[in-house]
């Protein structure tokens, strides 16, 4: 047996007989690697808690024939502790591990680039800077983007042309003139391109200052083209969406109630 270490963001667990796990670990050098962790579902365990899911972690482990084998295991930053009490940025978290997991490539194959785009994600999430939608669709749009899969967003993706933008064509790869406009292509706002464009480059003042019309239009944009290209939908996108539908229906709600109270006056 090889003994290696290795960091890593743990992206997910599941359970191993009566008191193991399987560990899920997107990691700086070996890529998306699966691991045993022996006894951590025990009250006893010596870093059970380490290795739950948003945790950057140190590991040490023993190559074998199937599954690896984690013996040390130390913290280097609890995401999840800053995350789990405010329920859009977990929801958000949740979906960057499940589309880092799909995204990473086969099992050890090295993705260094997508484990730093988790990390800087993660970690702006837990500063709660930015809004953390928008901090999700960047995240995603440039996960897209290391993957090979960029959507065009200043440009026709079919001719080239550049101005002129009337449409978004999932399938045919982002955003399409007047000329090359198909039957069925979405028709986002002139706004809403220059965000997804910010989003995707990081220009966070253009970003914040986006109007919530335009970040709703955006994600859902971002949204549809990443399960387009997976294949399979994100199940924690499920969990985002309605949080952005709860927080519409308070808008709504909010603004109805301030016009009435105007008429009354």
């Amino acid at each position: 047996m090889t003994l290696y270490r290795d960091e890593g963001i743990v992206l997910r667990t599941q359970k191993l007989g009566e008191a193991d796990r399987i560990v899920t670990v997107l990691t700086r050098r070996s890529g998306r690697i699966r691991a045993a962790a022996k006894g951590v579902r025990k009250t006893k365990s010596r870093f059970g808690a380490r290795l739950e899911p948003f945790t950057h972690v140190d590991l040490q482990l023993y190559e074998r024939r199937s599954l690896d084998l984690i013996t040390q295991a130390e913290t280097l930053r609890p995401y999840g502790e800053a995350l789990v009490s405010d329920y859009p940025r977990y929801t958000a978290g949740t979906a960057m591990l499940e589309t880092a997991d799909k995204l990473a490539g086969e099992e050890g194959e090295p993705a260094l680039r997508q484990f730093l785009l988790l990390v800087g994600g993660l970690r702006t999430l837990a500063e709660r800077g930015h809004d953390p939608r928008l901090v999700l669709d960047a995240f995603l749009l440039r996960s897209l983007s290391v993957a090979g899969w960029a959507p065009a967003l200043d440009e026709c993706c079919r001719c080239g042309t550049r101005g002129g933008l009337r449409g978004f064509a999932i399938a045919a790869g982002g955003a399409i003139c007047a000329n090359c406009r198909q039957p069925g292509a979405a028709t986002p706002a002139p706004p809403t391109f220059a965000l997804m464009l910010a989003l995707l480059r990081g220009d966070w003042a253009y970003a914040d200052a986006s109007e919530p019309r335009h970040r709703v239009e955006s994600s859902g944009l971002v949204a549809a083209y990443l399960q387009w290209h997976l294949e399979h939908g994100i199940r924690s996108l499920r969990h985002v969406e309605r949080e952005d539908r709860a927080d519409r229906a308070d808008r709504d709600f909010t603004a109805a109630g301030d016009d009435t109270n105007r008429e009354r006056v």
